[in-house]
């Protein structure tokens, strides 16, 4: 067996080229994926749900910043469930089950219940957050992350719809030094929407 991914630290930040990917299937970049954990304020024994996974990296930092929490990741493709579990290996986690699922059809089957919800996919996105609020506990927390308009329409309906509070959202906006030939140039990420609310 390899040796797992060297990550000594107690803040999140793991390089995107430290997680192994498909073409094709997102990954929430670095300073996202701070911004997110940020959001989440994982507690040492929490469950956290994480609803349409994409390449696992956002669980994946939560288990290694956590590793007495719980983290389930739901993922819907088979190809991209052994992508998760290929990373899970990689940085030698045993604290994270992998689900193939469809989201919200699959949270029933889910154990055990939340105390925290990340959405980084799925549609439509607000009956998903509205289903997922059921299974969350008192006082827990759901973070969900969009691209569109389309899907901050949603995620913000959907927050007013089961009465969230403390809502916030934010949205990113990074620029990350890259050389392109001798030039060094500020390249810009797309830009991120991150709604987060309590119970």
């Amino acid at each position: 067996m390899s040796t797992p991914f060297p990550w000594p630290y107690r803040t999140p930040g793991i390089p995107d080229s430290a997680f192994e990917r498909i073409p094709g299937i997102p990954m929430s970049p670095r300073e996202v994926r701070v911004l997110v954990l940020s959001q989440l304020r994982l507690g040492e024994n929490h469950c956290l749900w994480d609803i349409g996974a994409g390449t696992g990296t956002i669980a994946i930092e939560a288990a290694v910043l956590c590793p007495k929490a719980q983290v389930i990741a739901v993922e819907r493709d088979a190809e991209v469930v052994s992508l998760i579990e290929g990373n899970c290996e990689k940085f030698g986690l045993s604290n994270i089950q992998v689900i193939q699922g469809i989201a919200p059809d699959c949270l029933q089957q889910l154990s055990p219940p939340p105390d925290r919800i990340c959405i980084e996919g799925g549609y439509p996105l607000q009956e998903i957050l509205e289903s997922c609020w059921q299974y969350l506990s008192p006082e827990g927390r759901i973070v969900a992350t969009t691209h569109s308009l389309d899907g901050l329409y949603g995620l913000s309906a959907g927050l007013a719809a089961v009465r969230a509070h403390h809502v916030e959202v934010i949205q990113s906006a990074v620029n990350r030094l890259e050389h392109r030939g001798r030039a060094q140039m500020l390249v810009a990420l797309d830009p991120t929407f991150v709604l987060s609310g309590e119970k």
